[in-house]
């Protein structure tokens, strides 16, 4: 299956190393060399990054390495297809407009019967289940609320039940953003760690990479990462349990919802 990482921080922050690690499972560490992405909100703005090609031989993936965009959120996805053609329609993540602003989805996992699922406003672009799921999510949140709900807590708590509706199909992990908060949902596995004062050394597992986090950071940053699997091997990593929901906003989790 595919692989998926995000990141929630309270200051803008790179992601340089986290995904140095990462970039070596598309086609190197792992077998998921159907395309790869990454998405950033960075100052009120949105941009990605897609390639249908192996992430671990990608220039691209290769610039994204180098050139340490700060963001507070960004979502990130290797591709091992299952449901569509490998081909750039079909490489997460994908964006949708809600609201007056971009939300940015990546899934893992594979659906059966999702093409009962009636769409709404949004139609999907390539031909995977994984978008197909998405814009079935997308319009029946728009329709239940056309305008953003004064209380998020009314529409995290809906989002949790239409990710256990999706989760009923198969396998459902999926990270979702609007810019401000990340949302993270388990159907099998998905790892977190956050980072804070103090902040020590961390090890890649999959690459020869080690960073001294208190040389980059004030003791006032925290910064979180979820992963499919962990990405070091020196670090205590927390696993979701299949059917939670995980909000998360300036590197903290807000709130919780579980089966």
């Amino acid at each position: 299956m595919c692989e998926l990482l995000g990141m929630s921080a309270n200051v803008p922050t790179d992601i340089c190393f986290s995904f140095s690690g990462f970039l070596h499972r598309g086609g190197g560490t792992g077998p998921h060399r159907d395309g790869w992405g990454i998405a950033f909100y960075e100052e009120g703005g949105y941009r990605d990054f897609r390639d249908p090609h192996p992430s671990v031989n990608s220039p691209i993936a290769r610039l994204i390495c180098d050139y340490p965009i700060k963001s507070n959120v960004v979502i990130s996805h290797i591709r091992q297809a299952n449901v569509g053609g490998v081909k750039l329609a079909n490489t997460h993540p994908f964006t949708r407009e809600m609201w007056g602003r971009p939300w940015c989805y990546a899934h893992n996992g594979q659906l059966s019967g999702w093409e009962s699922l009636a769409l709404g406003n949004y139609i999907p672009v390539g031909s995977t289940d994984s978008e197909y799921a998405y814009c079935w999510l997308m319009g029946e949140l728009r329709r239940e609320f056309p305008t953003p709900p004064a209380e998020p807590e009314v529409l995290w708590e809906r989002l949790h039940q239409l990710c256990e509706q999706l989760r009923a199909l198969g396998v459902f992990n999926m990270l979702l953003s609007d810019g401000c908060y990340l949302y993270t949902f388990c159907a099998t596995k998905l790892a977190h760690i956050t980072r804070c004062a103090p902040f020590g050394d961390a090890e890649l597992s999959d690459a020869e990479m080690t960073v001294n986090f208190a040389e980059h950071t004030t003791p006032d940053d925290i910064v979180s990462v979820i992963a499919t699997e962990p990405l070091t091997h020196n670090e205590a990593w927390q696993r979701m349990v299949p059917g939670e929901l995980l909000v998360w906003r300036d590197g903290e989790i807000q709130a919780r919802y579980c089966p």
